[in-house]
Formats: structure tokens, C-alpha cells, sequence
């Protein structure tokens, strides 16, 4: 009798393997031309190893290295992983992309920013090779029409759809809600698109704090500090913060050194929970609450991963980065098991099909809609805690009350 996955498929034993390779070849291919899998599929993982967000990218390359072991435990077939470098930069991305599908990639990932996301997308669409993307939240990227990219990632306003909602949860749990918020955002691709959102859906939802100056910043900037005191000038409660890793490290820094602290730090994105900025500040990281796609600790599957990943990276908490680019690569391997096939369009096809379940992060599982995007992923509101992370938000998934006015100390 076969054993079952979490998607219900049949596991496939070595002599079926054998087996269906021997017909494969007595009868040369399968309908439509598609030639049936005999090996791994190859996966071309775009991801910033280097440049300003090298720090990322080398984090979601954790997920990258759990995922063998974790997708063998799912009765998941093996991956062939190639690893490219973006630099951080659109540019790079696009000839990476291509290179790597020269060189024999059969399936991408990646790549964490949403410009060289968008850019990879159009190489994808081009080849026709799929593409599903681990972290990327601007909206165009699944608006364009195109049949192979796929995204397990909320877009931005699904982000801050349930930011909002979960910050109201936060107020109310802990008996106090700020009247005034100051935003300090990046000026790239996902800032802006943070920032055109919050004015599009903040007035909707009815928040009790007002925002009283938006304030931009290149992420690669070196020295914050006229915009941390422009923003401290305001006298607003909170920080309402669209940041990356090393320029939300810039940040906290030049509050400190300017005797700053606000009711919160209310982060919608990444920065502010990674265990670069733990480690890095040390005391100083308490308190920041982040509104992100995070996990839920009480899926299966969340425990296979956090497992996995103590034993590879002992001291490395389980984070969106690894939840999202491994969750790609499960996305990957349950797709080629179901289609029997490195085609590309049959990959496509099976990964329009994906139903699972047996996920890691927060929502009913894994499954896109026409468009590619994966509507149905929800939210968490996670506190930073003494160099680790709780839940707050939502109450399904909470493990702690929140701080309130944050302690740094």
C-alpha cells in the first residue's frame, strides 16, 4: 500500500521510479512531447548574496540549505539547486536569470526584492521557463498576465491589510493606542509601493492615529540622521517604518545617539526582526513591533522547518526569509512530483494546480489564483524580546502580550 504525501499523492518507491523509467524509454516519450523526469529538477535560486542587501539574501540562502532535508521528510522528490548572485542590482538579476537558464535551469526562485523580482519575471515569461517568487510584495509583478510566474508572497496591500487589522488587535490588547505616527520609508520599489498603499487603504480603516509626515530615504544611504530628526521633530507617538536590514540597524543607531524613543516602532517589512538586527544591537533591538508574513507555529510543517534549520544554523531563528524561499522551493518539488515532468509547461500547469496544506506559513495552505498570486496568505504581528521574536497578532497564532510603550533596555 503507498504512503501518502500532504498533497494525497502516492510516494514514489524506487521500483516505481525504475519502473516507469523502462517504459519511458520503450515507448520514447510521453503524449504532448514531454519528456518524463529522470533526475532532479534543476531550480535556479536568484537571491542578493552581495551588495547592500547581502545580509538578506545570505539569510534566505538558510532556506535554500534546509530544504533537502525537509522536503525528503514530506516524501518531496530532490531538487538540483543553482545558486546566482543578483548584487542587489535589477540589472544583474536580469542577465543571472538568463544565464542560469542557458546553463540548464529548469524552474527559478527568488530573489527577495521586488525590482529584481519584476525583472527576472519578464526573463521567465520570455523563456517560458516558471518562475515562483519566494519575496517580493509589488503588486505589478503578478498584474502583467503571465503564465509562468507564480507568487507565495502577499503583495503590498494584502500586507497592509492585515497590518492595519492586527495593529488594532495589538492597541487593544494592550489597552493603549498612539493619536499620531511619523513614516519613514524607503524610496525603493517596495517602499514606494508601501507608501502609494498606505495612502490608498490607511483612511478605510478607520486607524486611531493620524500620520503626520512621510519621510524618504535611499536604503544604501550611510547616515540617517537629518531624517531621524526631522521625524523626531514631529513629536509624533509612534515610528511607522518601511526599512531593510542594514538601514533599520542605521536607524535604531541614530535614535539612540538622539535620545528617541517613541511609544513604538511599528515596521511593516523586513529589518527590524532579522537576527542580523538582534545580535547586532543586542538590548537595543527590544521593542520594534514588525506587521510581516511570518509563520504559524502550530502547522507540522513548522516544526520540520524550525528542526531543520537548528540543526544546519544553530543560534538562527526561523524568520520570513527562510519560511518564504523554502515554502518557493516546496512549491517546486510538489509541482515536478505531481507532474512527472521538467517541461516547462507542464511544471506551470501542475503549479496553476498546487493545493497544500501541509505549510509553513500563516492562512490554508498554498494555492494561486488566475493570476498567479497565492490571495489567500495572512499576517503576524511579531514584538522583538529579549534577542528573540513572539507573536502578538493574530490571536489564532499569539504566544505573547505586547510591550507597550517599548523598553529598549
Amino acid at each position: 500500500m503507498s504512503k501518502k504525501t500532504h498533497t494525497g499523492a502516492s510516494l514514489v518507491t524506487r521500483r516505481t521510479v525504475t519502473a516507469g523509467l523502462g517504459a519511458g524509454i520503450l515507448a520514447g516519450t510521453a503524449p504532448f512531447n514531454i519528456v518524463r523526469a529522470a533526475g532532479p529538477l534543476k531550480v535556479g535560486v536568484l537571491l542578493p548574496r552581495s551588495g547592500y542587501q547581502a545580509g538578506i539574501g545570505q539569510d534566505c540562502q538558510r532556506g535554500v540549505d534546509v530544504a533537502k532535508a525537509v522536503l525528503k521528510q514530506m516524501g518531496l522528490p530532490e531538487l538540483q539547486i543553482m545558486n546566482g548572485d543578483t548584487e542587489t542590482k535589477v540589472d544583474v538579476a536580469r542577465t543571472t536569470a538568463e544565464k542560469l537558464i542557458a546553463d540548464g535551469a529548469q524552474l527559478l526562485v527568488g530573489a527577495f526584492d521586488s525590482g529584481q523580482s519584476t525583472a527576472i519575471a519578464q526573463v521567465a515569461e520570455q523563456k517560458g521557463v516558471p518562475f515562483v517568487i519566494n519575496i517580493a510584495a509589488a503588486p505589478p509583478i503578478t498584474e502583467q498576465g503571465y503564465k509562468f510566474v507564480f507568487r507565495n508572497f502577499p503583495t503590498g496591500p494584502m500586507i497592509l491589510r492585515d497590518a492595519f487589522l492586527n495593529q488594532k488587535e495589538v492597541f487593544q490588547v494592550a489597552g493603549s493606542a498612539p493619536k499620531t505616527a511619523v513614516m519613514l520609508h524607503v524610496n525603493d520599489t517596495y517602499g514606494t509601493a508601501i507608501l502609494k498603499g498606505t495612502e490608498a487603504m490607511f483612511p478605510k480603516f478607520d486607524m486611531p492615529y493620524k500620520i503626520v509626515d512621510k519621510i524618504a530615504y535611499d536604503p544604501a544611504a550611510r547616515d540617517l540622521s537629518v531624517e531621524v530628526a526631522k521625524a523626531k521633530a514631529t513629536g509624533a507617538d509612534v515610528l511607522y517604518a518601511v526599512s531593510r536590514l542594514n538601514d533599520a540597524i542605521l536607524l535604531t543607531r541614530e535614535m539612540i545617539k538622539q535620545r528617541w524613543l517613541p511609544q513604538a516602532v511599528l515596521s511593516i517589512g523586513p529589518g527590524w526582526y532579522e537576527d542580523q538586527y538582534l545580535k547586532t544591537l543586542g538590548k537595543n533591538a527590544n521593542g520594534p513591533i514588525s506587521f510581516v508574513p511570518w509563520y504559524d507555529p502550530n502547522k507540522k510543517a513548522t516544526k520540520l522547518l524550525k528542526d531543520a534549520l537548528a540543526k544546519a544554523h544553530k543560534g538562527i531563528g526561523l524568520n520570513t526569509n527562510h519560511v518564504y524561499t523554502f515554502e518557493a522551493l516546496l512549491v517546486a518539488a510538489d509541482a515536478y512530483k505531481r507532474a512527472g515532468s521538467a517541461d516547462p509547461k507542464a511544471l506551470a500547469d501542475a503549479i496553476r494546480k498546487t493545493n497544500i496544506t501541509d505549510n509553513v506559513s500563516p492562512g490554508p495552505g498554498i494555492m494561486f489564483n488566475e493570476k498567479g498570486q497565492n490571495d489567500k496568505l495572512k499576517c503576524s504581528a511579531i514584538q522583538n524580546r529579549d534577542g528573540d521574536t513572539v507573536t502578538l497578532a493574530p490571536k489564532e497564532a499569539a504566544n505573547a502580550k505586547p510591550v507597550w510603550p517599548m523598553k529598549r533596555g
